[in-house]
Order: C-alpha cells, then structure tokens, then sequence
C-alpha cells in the first residue's frame, strides 16, 4: 500500500471542472507532472457511473499515487480507491472509518477555528483546510478564510497534534502557493490551476516546484512522538 500520505499537491479531477479533458486522462498528465495524491470529485454521476470512472481514473495512475474519493464511500469501496474525502455536512469520521476498514486514508474539510478544534484527529488521516481564496470551482457560502485565517487554523491543529497532516484548498494557483505553504500547510489542494491549464501536465511541474522551494525555505515541523491516531483521553478509537 503507501507508506505515508504525500499532500505536497493534491490534485481535484471533476468532470465539470475538466478543461475539456477525459478524467482519466487528465489524472495521468497532473501525476505525471509531479500530483502526490488525486482525488475524484463528482457531484452529478449516480454511484455506479461513478464507481466505473473511479475505476478507470485509478487505471490511469502509477502505483504511489493514491485515489481519494469525495464523499461517495460506496464507491471508494467497490471501486478499490484509496480513500475518501468528507466534508462537514456529510457523515461522521467516525461513521466513515468504521465503513471503511482496509481503505487507509480519510481526510476532512476544516473552515474555521471551531472546526479544528472539534476534528477528530485520532480517526482521519489529514485535513483540507479552506476555502483560502476565491473559486470559482465550488460554491462556498463562507467569505475566503486569506492566509492570515490558514495559520489560525494551522496553529490550532499544530498545538493539538504538531505533525499532523494538513493542506490547504481552493483559489490556489503558483502565484500564490509559495505564500500558503508559509502559512504552515504540509500542500495544496488544486483544480482549476492544472485542469484548465493548456498543458496539465507542464503545470503540475511548475506547480510542485514552486511548492517544493517553499517547504525547503520552511522550519521544520517541530517532531511530534504522539501516536496521531492514538484517541484522547477518555475517548476510544472504533
């Protein structure tokens, strides 16, 4: 399986958010330009058109890049994806991890202080935190949280957790990732910047690098020995 989960770019393949290009292939061209983790996110498709294009999306990747599926556990399931992606109005980390067994990642929607507060980082893998900026990729009826609004949140999950694996989502492009890494994230979670680019694949490259020289230019995370899923006191894991 993987032996850790690379956030450094994590690409977003939706089928209305494709630039013109087949999913499959687009997944193929963002990974291959450097895309650590992809994740399916379709909204219209019922679950069976969506577990085939699953299928085929993960047909596409190489090996070390795992699928991600939003909200859809069914279909991460039967489609043999890596894991899935939840929000906050869809059904609890907990529900999701016992549903889930073998699949090994599951990430979280963080947008507020609140919300990293109440996480439950002993049962999720890593969070998504945003919206940073302005998108048009997704209807957010929160205002973007800036880069000021990402390292509050950031130093919430860091005091709870210090190592604890977390990116950033929404409006990021390589003009301004460089200032998001800064703000403490471990990657960044992107869709329009590679699949409406004329060459995805070319922006993936750019991208990654610009992400690359900023985590080089970062302090070090200070280590963390906790066991990050280990529960908190009084509380079991599933």
């Amino acid at each position: 399986m993987f032996d850790d989960l690379d956030l450094r770019l994590y690409a977003i393949v939706d089928p209305e958010q494709s630039g013109g290009h087949p999913l499959p292939e687009l997944a193929r061209m963002v990974a291959a330009g450097g895309a650590t983790l992809i994740q399916l996110r379709d909204k219209k498709s019922d679950t069976r058109a969506l577990i085939a294009l699953a299928r085929a999306v993960k047909a596409a990747l190489p090996a070390h890049v795992p699928l991600i599926i939003n909200d859809n556990i069914d279909a991460a399931l039967e489609a043999g994806a890596d894991g899935v992606h939840i929000g906050q109005d869809d059904m609890s980390p907990r529900e999701a991890r016992e549903r889930l067994g073998g699949l090994p990642f599951i990430g979280l929607t963080v947008q507020t202080e609140e919300h990293a507060r109440a996480a439950p980082l002993a049962i999720i893998d890593y969070v998504g935190i945003g919206g940073v900026f302005a998108t048009a990729s997704k209807n957010n009826p929160r205002p973007p949280i800036g880069v000021a609004g990402l390292r509050r949140i950031v130093e919430v999950l860091r005091y709870r957790i210090g190592n604890f694996p977390m990116c950033a989502i929404a409006g990021i492009t390589k003009d301004n990732a460089a200032d998001v890494i800064a703000a403490g994230v471990d990657g960044v979670s992107v869709i329009s910047a590679l699949s409406k680019a004329h060459d995805p694949t070319r922006a993936a490259r750019d991208l990654r690098a610009v992400i690359d020289a900023a985590l080089a230019r970062r302090a070090p995370t200070v280590p963390d020995t906790r066991d990050r899923h280990a529960p908190p006191a009084g509380e079991a894991r599933p």
